[in-house]
């Protein structure tokens, strides 16, 4: 099945100039959201994962279910205040400024084995955020999912030395 037929796009969204990549066509399809589940079981299968850390708020669509088809647990990434017990924060860059995430201190385990999941990679700075926290957890970044890969914004370039795998790439 071509995943990408299922996702529309939206031409100045959510500002002008920015073509933005609508999953929400793909997650109403019940064949395409399968597929595309399958896909990315298929790709943690045999990696001996323990964790899905995903990033709010579109990496929560996958992540969860990806979690429970390989038997590991799930962690949410929030922004801050978002999470009720202890966090770990980190600081990333933005165009203008910067921004923060955070997971519960006691989610990752040292030695936890960790896939990375969200919609979209675009410019690398969400996902590298993510690889900090993790590390900084005691966690092990096995690899990094997305339904998308922006590839024309070179996000991949953050994230060297990871395996990095997409469904779609535009």
């Amino acid at each position: 099945m071509d995943l990408k037929k299922h996702i529309r796009d939206i031409q100045d969204f959510p500002k002008p100039g920015i073509g933005f990549k609508d999953i929400t066509t793909l997650l109403i399809n019940p064949e395409a959201m399968k597929e595309a589940l399958n896909q990315f079981v298929d790709l943690a299968k045999g990696k001996g994962i323990t964790k899905v850390v995903s990033m709010e708020s579109r990496g929560f669509f996958f992540g969860p279910m990806i979690a429970l088809e390989i038997n590991a647990g799930f962690i949410p990434v929030r922004k801050p205040g978002k999470l009720p017990a202890e966090t770990i924060a980190q600081e990333y860059a933005l165009e203008y400024g910067t921004d923060t995430l955070e997971i519960h201190k006691d989610a990752i385990q040292k030695g936890d084995k960790v896939l990375i999941h969200d919609d979209v990679l675009a410019t690398g700075g969400t996902a590298e955020a993510v690889v900090k926290l993790v590390e900084a957890a005691g966690g092990e970044v096995v690899q990094l999912d997305f339904i998308i890969d922006l590839t024309f914004l070179n996000g991949i370039d953050k994230l060297e030395g990871y395996q990095v795998n997409s469904l779609v790439q535009y």
